[in-house]
């Protein structure tokens, strides 16, 4: 572990990237503002080009607490819009937030505190999904579950110490400065790239599970499927970008959702050639589909205890909704994904 650091500024600096937040800017906004934080404090919000009325309830914020500031973002990509409030940024801690991310009051306390003790670049904890409607509540089941996502400490908990990432992140400035910022071509994954040159540089990123933040879920199947399309696109990218990380653990986490997707479109694919009278061995096919929706399906018993009847009927489908998205993503990720044209 890093000496701790007893000398540090008093300011922190949230910054969060804004783009057709108009649902939830101004609760996670009401929550910064809430912080029992004694020091400075300031918000930097980058609006991108939004379509909704995000700007509107941003410029009514702003006018009601100077504490907010306002900076462009044109590109509307969300690593472009967090350097832009990075610049913009006052104080030598930056804190990262979502508009679909909702603090405790203790949470900027406890991670100025984190950084203090530790002496890590980068602290962060658990990312608590809280769904408002049934959809909502089996898609943030899902989430906290290592058939959802694995078993990221970020996600399912675990002790406190040095990790690969967390969720969102505080960071001191000045480590920040010293890797140059988020890379801004690349349009998802940036937080998981952006904690590996961290470590790389000779950084500690830390876990603490008292730094508990509520994330609100997507509240659709197409929301919750394009939002798992694209992580699982950007997620190989940072295997090309960074081949080093692809092993043990987090190999696993890469290959089993587009393991699931190729083994259950070919076992279908020779289930079907088999009925319309193709060689009777290829029935045998059948059994991949079958053996994950049995999967998906008691998965879904199971973890779905204590959810209301309808969210709980809904996670075994979540649950697939997020592998497949997630394994062609990842299949049919480009190699020059990161060149894509701006806001593509």
């Amino acid at each position: 572990m890093p000496e701790p650091q007893p000398q540090w500024p008093d300011g922190v600096s949230v910054v969060m990237p804004v783009l057709n937040e108009e649902r939830h800017l101004s609760e996670a906004v009401t929550g910064i503002l809430a912080q029992d934080w004694a020091g400075p404090l300031e918000i930097v919000l980058a609006l991108g080009p939004s379509t909704d009325r995000t700007d509107e309830v941003a410029r009514r914020l702003h006018a009601l607490d100077e504490r907010i500031v306002l900076v462009p973002n044109p590109s509307g990509r969300t690593p472009a819009g967090l350097n832009a409030a990075i610049r913009a940024a006052r104080h030598a801690v930056v804190v990262r937030v979502d508009g679909h991310a909702l603090l405790p009051p203790d949470y900027v306390r406890t991670a100025v505190e984190t950084l203090r003790r530790t002496g890590a670049d980068n602290v962060g904890g658990i990312m608590r999904a809280e769904g408002q409607t049934d959809y909502e509540r089996a898609v943030a089941r899902a989430m906290t579950t290592k058939l959802g996502v694995g078993a990221a400490p970020f996600h399912v908990g675990g002790g406190e110490g040095p990790a690969e990432t967390v969720y969102l992140g505080s960071f001191r400035r000045a480590a920040l400065e010293r890797v140059g910022g988020y890379d801004e071509t690349f349009l998802r994954a940036q937080d998981w790239e952006m904690n590996h040159r961290l470590r790389a540089s000779g950084g500690t990123v830390w876990f603490n599970p008292a730094m508990v933040v509520t994330y609100r879920p997507r509240g659709s199947a197409r929301a919750l499927a394009a939002q798992y399309f694209h992580y699982g696109r950007w997620r190989r990218e940072v295997m090309r970008r960074h081949p080093e990380t692809v092993s043990g653990a987090s190999a696993l986490r890469y290959f089993a959702p587009p393991a699931a997707v190729v083994g259950v479109a070919a076992g279908t694919a020779a289930g079907v050639v088999a009925s319309l009278g193709g060689p009777r061995p290829l029935r045998w096919g059948w059994l991949a589909p079958a053996g994950y929706g049995a999967l998906v399906g008691l998965g879904g018993a199971w973890f779905g205890r204590g959810l209301p009847p309808r969210a709980h009927l809904r996670l075994p489908l979540v649950y697939a909704t997020m592998h497949g998205a997630w394994g062609a993503g990842f299949l049919s990720s480009p190699p020059d994904l990161r060149a894509a044209r701006p806001g593509h």
